[in-house]
């Protein structure tokens, strides 16, 4: 196969082709890729490496977030014009208008965060006013005892997985039919509102999530194949994170629990239940937006054969 066939098949299945300012690299990643397939553990390596790359990726408009949340935390001056809340607002904002004017972030994606974000915002504003936690900071551009740039930690979320659904290719056997996901996000939505009213269905939830997407298998792309794991296990593994990403936004005293109020300590464990429910409502919108496409079996059998067939 010639160099330039070989370049012309990487941009039509490399999901970089996705964001315009990455696209001059596809050819030199494919040519990269040719090289590390020639040994298996050279192979291994690159698959792994490029596993990271690809989820650091994912997690752009996170990791910037969090970030931010660490750097002003650290060094931001205390009798600043500007609250730190009010500047995290601005410097998120300005954030997005980049992403979105460097194409490195697709309008579809944008729409997620927008909705996600306004989701966000309405249990923020209940929360805050029950107690759940609090922002110790003063600032004003807030609602409430909510400040406005809160809900883009929310958009964080649905930033991730609609970037991880195109880069991995996602692909499902199984799948749970959208209408019962809208149906379960919507009564987990309802629950973070009536748990406060001693109406707590969140056992009730856990059982319906499970028996949705305990059939359910993703089957991801890293490289060459489609690799699978058990859709439930994913999302156990995403809630996980974003558990540990709070941590770090408790740490850098972005917002408290009540129990932190005298001195920092881990987020209980209990909350990744939570945030294991929250993400659900996530992968709903994303869902809703980019449909679950059925894996073709034969696909992942029959394509390291033609590799070679074409190389």
């Amino acid at each position: 196969m010639h160099d330039n066939e070989v370049s012309s098949a990487a941009a039509q299945s490399s999901a970089a082709a996705i964001w315009p300012p990455l696209r001059r690299f596809i050819a030199a990643e494919a040519r990269l890729a040719a090289r590390a397939a020639e040994t298996p553990w050279t192979a291994f390596l690159y698959e792994f490496s490029r596993f990271g790359v690809k989820q650091g990726w994912a997690c752009l408009f996170g990791g910037i977030a969090l970030a931010l949340m660490l750097v002003t935390w650290r060094f931001y001056p205390a009798d600043a014009p500007l609250a730190r809340y009010d500047f995290l607002f601005l410097c998120m904002l300005a954030v997005q208008a980049a992403l979105l004017a460097a194409k490195l972030e697709t309008f579809e994606e944008a729409k997620v965060i927008l909705v996600y974000h306004l989701v966000g915002t309405a249990m923020e504003l209940f929360k805050t006013a029950t107690g759940s936690w609090i922002y110790p900071e003063p600032s004003l551009i807030r609602l409430g005892g909510v400040p406005l740039f809160s809900g883009f930690m929310y958009s964080c979320i649905g930033s991730y997985l609609c970037r991880v659904w195109r880069l991995f290719d996602f692909r499902f056997t199984g799948h749970p039919s959208r209408r019962w996901l809208v149906g379960l996000s919507a009564a987990i939505y309802f629950n973070f509102f009536t748990d406060h009213y001693r109406l707590d269905l969140r056992l009730v939830l856990f059982g319906w999530a499970a028996l949705l997407f305990a059939p359910a298998t993703v089957h991801f792309k890293v490289w060459r194949v489609h690799r699978s794991m058990p859709l439930l296990l994913g999302l156990i593994l995403v809630s996980l994170f974003i558990w540990l990403s709070e941590n770090i936004g408790t740490l850098s005293r972005t917002w408290i629990y009540p129990a932190q109020a005298q001195g920092w300590a881990m987020v209980s464990v209990t909350k990744l239940g939570s945030w294991f429910l929250l993400l659900i409502i996530s992968y709903t919108l994303v869902s809703l937006i980019n449909r679950p496409q059925e894996m073709d079996t034969r696909e992942s059998v029959l394509l390291p054969e033609r590799q070679k067939q074409a190389a």
